[in-house]
Protein backbone atom coordinates (compact mmCIF):
# COMPACT_ATOMS: atom_id res chain seq x y z
CA UNK A 1 0.00 0.00 0.00
CA UNK A 2 1.07 3.81 -0.92
CA UNK A 3 2.99 6.12 1.58
CA UNK A 4 -0.12 7.93 4.36
CA UNK A 5 0.92 11.22 6.22
CA UNK A 6 -0.44 11.84 9.36
CA UNK A 7 -1.14 15.88 8.13
CA UNK A 8 -1.19 16.27 12.05
CA UNK A 9 2.66 15.61 12.47
CA UNK A 10 3.77 15.90 9.37
CA UNK A 11 6.03 19.38 9.56
CA UNK A 12 6.36 20.06 5.65
CA UNK A 13 10.43 19.75 6.30
CA UNK A 14 10.53 18.02 2.37
CA UNK A 15 13.18 15.52 3.06
CA UNK A 16 10.37 12.66 1.98
CA UNK A 17 10.28 14.93 -1.19
CA UNK A 18 14.11 14.75 -1.77
CA UNK A 19 14.85 10.69 -1.14
CA UNK A 20 11.28 9.79 -3.24
CA UNK A 21 13.05 7.74 -6.32
CA UNK A 22 9.17 8.01 -7.64
CA UNK A 23 8.80 11.80 -7.17
CA UNK A 24 5.43 10.73 -5.62
CA UNK A 25 5.44 13.29 -3.23
CA UNK A 26 5.17 16.31 -3.08
CA UNK A 27 4.98 19.55 -0.67
CA UNK A 28 1.28 21.64 -0.56
CA UNK A 29 0.15 24.26 1.89
CA UNK A 30 2.79 23.39 4.09
CA UNK A 31 2.74 19.40 3.93
CA UNK A 32 3.53 16.17 2.42
CA UNK A 33 0.77 14.85 -0.35
CA UNK A 34 1.70 11.45 -1.46
CA UNK A 35 0.75 10.74 -4.95
CA UNK A 36 -1.02 7.07 -4.58
CA UNK A 37 -0.83 6.07 -8.40
CA UNK A 38 3.06 7.13 -8.00
CA UNK A 39 4.11 5.83 -4.60
CA UNK A 40 6.17 2.22 -5.29
CA UNK A 41 6.23 1.39 -1.50
CA UNK A 42 9.96 1.22 -0.95
CA UNK A 43 9.43 2.85 2.45
CA UNK A 44 12.46 5.33 2.12
CA UNK A 45 10.49 8.62 2.85
CA UNK A 46 9.14 6.70 5.81
CA UNK A 47 12.72 6.84 7.27
CA UNK A 48 13.45 10.11 6.58
CA UNK A 49 11.10 11.44 8.09
CA UNK A 50 12.19 13.02 11.63
CA UNK A 51 8.74 13.40 12.88
CA UNK A 52 7.72 9.93 12.07
CA UNK A 53 4.68 11.43 9.75
CA UNK A 54 4.96 8.62 6.72
CA UNK A 55 3.64 5.32 7.31
CA UNK A 56 3.50 2.56 4.44
CA UNK A 57 -0.27 0.78 4.48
Amino acid sequence: MAAKVDMELCAGCGRCVDVCPANAIEIRDGKAHVDVETCVECGLCVGECPAVAIQLG
